[in-house]
């Protein structure tokens, strides 16, 4: 079995608040892509091989762990990783695994097991890929609201910084928190081909750490890209194009200076 783990950007993020958990109270809009990473399953009689970075301590074996076991270990199975997404640029990549895992597994050995409360107690991004398409997620990034909209064409660059989530959260202070995102007028705005009126309050904390990152966005701006914006903890930035021919400029010109590539918001996903 093949599957595609796709990536995603945050169609805006803000964070509202600090919360007695100690984690961060946010809103955000997930917005999954037409590409990704790939895995290939395989069932075998029992255990878990994985073929990929970390070992036992890749989400995706971790995932394949947790429903084996919520499920009685009805099997055991081979999982081939074959990332694409860089690591550490805010585009969901492990979690997107994570979830195909859990969808893949529930395909070869159907049990009734909640994938929501597996996927959930691997990371906050995990639910959202169960899914994928466009959803208004509130809470740590649980709380998900599907949403309508068009496909769009989108470039993504990274330039090979790697920001680790719990460094970024770190740096955030009392005036990086904002309002509620104004989810009817992003999405009208999008529609329209108009600039989003969204913000990510996490770009903030990230610039501190990385002043270069503000020349990253300025250039994705400066190459006509509309509505630029950090996705999720970073480094990756995403910016809209007018249309196909425009993101493969664009990606044409990003080329050699990291990770770039276009697809569309809210493309393929799943089981190829």
């Amino acid at each position: 079995m093949e599957r595609l783990a796709v990536a995603k950007v945050n169609l805006g993020l803000s964070l509202l608040g600090r919360r007695r958990d100690g984690y961060h109270e946010l809103h955000t809009l997930f917005a999954s892509l037409s590409f990704g990473d790939r895995l290939f399953l395989e069932p075998i009689p029992e255990g878990i091989e994985f073929r990929g970075r970390y070992g036992r301590r890749n989400l995706a074996y971790r995932a394949a762990a947790a429903y084996l076991e919520a499920a009685g270990w009805p099997g055991g199975v081979r999982i081939v990783l074959e990332k694409a997404l860089p690591e550490g640029a805010g585009l969901g990549g492990g979690s997107s695994d994570a979830a195909q895992v859990l969808l893949g597994l529930r395909e070869l050995y159907p049990a009734e097991v909640e994938l929501f409360p597996l996927a959930l107690s691997l990371g906050a991004d995990v639910p959202f890929f169960l899914q994928g398409g466009v959803a208004e997620a509130r809470g740590v990034g649980e709380r998900l609201r599907p949403l309508s909209l068009s496909p769009l064409p989108v470039v993504v660059f990274s330039s090979g910084l790697r920001l680790p989530t719990p460094k970024v959260y770190a740096e955030v202070k009392p005036h990086d928190f904002g309002p509620e995102l104004p989810v009817e007028e992003i999405l009208k705005a999008l529609e329209k081909g108009e600039e989003p009126p969204y913000w990510n309050s996490l770009e903030g904390p990230a610039f501190r750490l990385h002043p270069e990152l503000k020349e990253v966005k300025a250039r994705l701006k400066a190459l006509g890209l509309r509505g630029v914006l950090m996705s999720g903890s970073g480094s990756a930035f995403f910016g809209l194009a007018e249309d196909e021919a425009q993101a493969k400029r664009v990606v044409e010109a990003l080329r050699h200076t990291g990770y770039a590539r276009h697809g569309t918001l809210g493309g393929g996903y799943g089981a190829i």
